[in-house]
């Protein structure tokens, strides 16, 4: 039996946009989550991006006492990533991946980000979706079956940018898991950004900043006829 397509909440640019994000939000939350963040990122007008936030399913958390809340995956601390969950999720995510496509923008220009769980889903299907992917924006998570790497990595996105941001202070899934994840990619050949800031299991202005610049350069830089190339400009979140 086929799942049932994601909801989403949508963000379109006014002219036909040049690019897509997919945003994954994190356990508990939704796709409003991150809709907020969009008009401050004060991409320019002439990276028209269209910013595509899911709705994960509701279902049983294992860490929540059982009570249903939007999740990509159970989570149980003593038991790891749920595997079986994750694969569902990451097949709808494709499946979110393939109507961009369909409407008309190519593998290429589509970009996926996720906060915490949802960073984990974004790891989870980009680097092993067969098509080549714009990038991953990866905030305060981890990787969670890194091991998978050296035998079923897609060789179409072996050298996929990745931006990886935490918290140092974060207590819900420490910076020392980001910073193994980062390593385990590094050691698998992928070239990884990587930030830190002084916060906890959240994002602060200075990350946003950051992400800004990144998008910009990352989804600025095309082979593609007809889009620009841009370069970030330094000052625009002042």
């Amino acid at each position: 039996m086929l799942a049932a397509p994601l909801p989403t909440v949508e963000i379109n640019p006014g002219p036909t946009p040049v690019a897509v994000v997919i945003w994954l939000h994190g356990l508990g939350a939704d796709g409003h989550d991150f809709e907020p963040i969009v008009p401050q990122l004060r991409l320019p007008p002439e990276l028209p991006i269209r910013f595509v936030f899911p709705h994960a399913p509701e279902i049983a958390v294992t860490a929540f006492g059982g009570q249903r809340a939007r999740a990509w995956f159970d989570f149980n601390p003593a038991m790891g990533p749920d595997l079986p969950g994750m694969k569902k999720s990451a097949s709808q995510i494709r499946d979110l991946i393939q109507n961009e496509i369909d409407g008309g923008t190519p593998a290429e220009r589509i970009l996926l980000a996720g906060f915490s769980q949802g960073g984990v889903m974004a790891f989870h299907t980009a680097l092993y979706y067969p098509k080549r992917l714009a990038g991953i924006l990866a905030l305060s998570t981890f990787l969670a079956d890194g091991e998978r790497l050296a035998t079923d990595k897609a060789a179409a996105n072996a050298n996929i940018p990745i931006l990886m941001c935490h918290g140092a202070h974060d207590t819900v899934l420490p910076m020392s898991l980001g910073e193994s994840s980062r390593v385990a990619l590094v050691n698998a050949g992928y070239a990884v950004e990587w930030r830190e800031y002084p916060m906890a299991h959240e994002v602060c202005r200075a990350e946003i900043r950051d992400i800004s610049e990144w998008l910009q350069t990352v989804l600025g830089q095309t082979g593609l006829d007809g889009y620009l190339t841009l370069r970030p400009a330094a000052n625009r979140m002042a």
